[in-house]
């Protein structure tokens, strides 16, 4: 097996993009990398493959500082050997991350070889829809983002990280970027009660983030129909489905998911180094 670091974006995405793409939504954010729509320095970044020695990618590894690294297995067919490789390298040339988020299997084995001290921050439902069911909507409607809700939405989202362990940019200068952009949706029942947001989108998919419903709104269906509206609508411009991620441990979130016709996929753990080993 080799060992191979990128210092050249466009070197990765011809190593990794097909592969990623296998698996679209849970890839979703190593895509984003290599897409870059942004135009982010990529100076800083760290790019890793572990090959087989017919140079077949067994394992994609990328890491925008200061945050988690994002693992792949291609296929999501195990392989210890390839970990322990990239584990061991990465220890050798002293490169350090806060965590790693990947696949929940994947992760751990990550991580029991890269430190001794880690702890599982939380665990993600990885969800797709494809198909929209027909649900019953409740009372009020959906609109879009305007001026005049920048004065409580930004503790919206200040609420929803904290509510979800998310690294959120709640400043109104990023949220009212949003209006006009048909990307953050308000269900509003004689004021505003749940939102919902198309943050991250693939080749063919659409992800929705940043769902939220202040706690005296909740159990009323306010969160079910915004993420329905989001999502037809989404589906109707021409993206194949749509995907997000849900706390693995809330079923009631979860099955709000599903009950739209949200799909799981797989679980990502969010596993940070330097902390007392769980369980």
């Amino acid at each position: 097996m080799k060992f191979t670091r990128y210092i050249d974006l466009k070197l990765f995405e011809a190593d990794t993009l097909e592969i990623l793409l296998e698996n679209e939504v849970q890839n979703n954010l190593p895509i984003s990398f290599i897409k870059n729509e942004k135009g982010w320095d990529t100076s800083g970044w760290l790019l890793f493959t572990i090959k087989d020695d017919n140079g077949g990618v067994l394992l994609t590894a990328a890491c925008t500082p200061p945050y988690n690294i994002v693992l792949y297995e291609t296929k999501n067919i195990t392989n210890n050997a390839a970990v322990k490789l990239l584990s061991d390298e990465l220890k050798n040339m002293k490169i350090t991350f806060p965590g790693v988020l990947a696949e929940q299997g994947l992760a751990r084995r990550f991580a029991e070889n890269y430190t001794d001290t880690f702890s599982r921050k939380m665990s993600m439902n990885v969800m797709q829809l494809d198909v929209l069911n027909v649900i019953e909507k409740a009372s009020g409607f959906c609109r879009e983002l305007r001026e005049d809700d920048l004065f409580y939405m930004p503790h919206w989202i200040n609420a929803f990280g904290e509510d979800c362990k998310a690294i959120v940019n709640p400043s109104v200068e990023n949220i009212r970027s949003r209006i006009g952009k048909n990307t953050h949706y308000i269900w509003e029942n004689g004021h505003p009660v749940s939102s919902a947001v198309n943050t991250r989108n693939t080749e063919n998919g659409a992800g929705i983030s940043e769902v939220y419903t202040p706690p005296y709104f909740r159990g009323k269906g306010y969160a079910s129909s915004v993420v329905a509206e989001l999502s037809a609508d989404l589906l109707e411009r021409g993206h194949k489905f749509c995907f997000l991620f849900a706390d693995a441990e809330n079923p009631v979130s979860c099955g709000i998911y599903r009950k739209i016709g949200f799909y799981d996929l797989c679980i990502f753990d969010e596993i940070k180094f330097g902390v007392e080993a769980d369980d």
